[in-house]
């Protein structure tokens, strides 16, 4: 019997499911290889790259491209930036943002609609990036850490996918905590936000790749090069390659020709991109439970 039914599930392929097989694997092939062509050009000899014909593996492996990139002072500032950015960022961005979705998925609340329809339109609406720039200057926050954290705390769409999230919880949870005499900050922190943890890892991973991979708020708003951003920093030497015709400066460990500004530039993209690669497949699991638990319930 257990023959039989594998052979009637194999039978079961038919051109349809084939064809799209096959688009599918075509679609994963475009998407994977230009991230693994850079990876083995980034563990290639500078100088051999140069001569090209590298297509699947390193021709003649090195390390000095990373070397390079390790040696320089700025890169490492900037690396720390956006680890403590992103990490600060996602934890007040969730913690703020929940919280008042939280508040907002009580209909009780004074004015609840007239706060939903004026963050409905500022999804659709914005006063511009000049205002924007001016609004940040005149309270201090150009040239700041805060620059970062504190325009970033409150995202709507997030605060909607919260809200759908916290509807579908059972009354009877709060109904019982009040009668124990706990207060809603109490209820929030020791019952809504240990049942959440589906819906949180979803909006934590929206923030942490946000907050990770944003290089315009480095390049606007900053001015001083030790807050500059990981990916500001990648930014602003694609700039400096595109404006002095391929060339970089060069830590002075390193004589130009024992490397190349393509390698350095490759090596910088790994190095910015690989920490949120590693970290995504272990959120994988909640991002896409808690996507369909805020929208499908919602």
């Amino acid at each position: 019997m257990k023959g039989r039914t594998k052979k009637r599930r194999l039978k079961g392929i038919g051109p349809g499911d084939g064809i799209i097989i096959a688009v599918m694997v075509v679609i994963c092939f475009v998407t994977l290889y230009p991230v693994w062509y850079t990876v083995i050009l980034s563990f290639n000899d500078s100088m051999d790259a140069l001569r090209g014909g590298i297509y699947w593996f390193p021709r003649k492996f090195s390390l000095q491209s990373y070397r390079t990139v390790f040696l320089d002072n700025a890169i490492i500032k900037a690396f720390n930036v956006t680890a403590w950015r992103t990490l600060i960022g996602t934890v007040v961005s969730v913690f703020f943002t929940a919280m008042t979705a939280y508040a907002f998925s009580k209909k009780y609340i004074m004015g609840n609609r007239v706060y939903l329809i004026i963050g409905t339109i500022t999804m659709f609406f914005g006063g511009g990036i000049i205002p924007y720039f001016i609004l940040l200057r005149s309270i201090g926050l150009y040239d700041t850490f805060l620059v970062y954290i504190i325009p970033a705390m409150f995202n709507f769409w997030n605060c909607i996918i919260f809200m759908s999230f916290f509807r579908e919880l059972p009354a009877g949870l709060e109904e019982s905590a009040r009668l124990d005499g706990a207060n809603d900050f109490v209820i929030f922190i020791r019952i809504v936000i240990p049942l959440s943890m589906p819906v949180l890892a979803t909006i934590a991973l929206f923030n942490g790749v946000y907050h990770w991979n944003d290089y315009f708020a480095g390049v606007m708003y900053i001015n001083n090069p030790d807050l500059q951003p990981i990916q500001t920093f990648l930014y602003r030497i694609i700039a400096s390659v595109s404006v002095n015709r391929g060339t970089i400066d060069m830590p002075a460990s390193i004589s130009a020709q024992q490397i190349s500004s393509q390698s350095v530039k490759l090596a910088t993209m790994v190095v910015t991109t690989g920490p949120i690669i590693c970290i995504y497949p272990f959120l994988q699991r909640y991002f896409v439970k808690g996507v369909m638990i805020g929208s499908i319930k919602g």
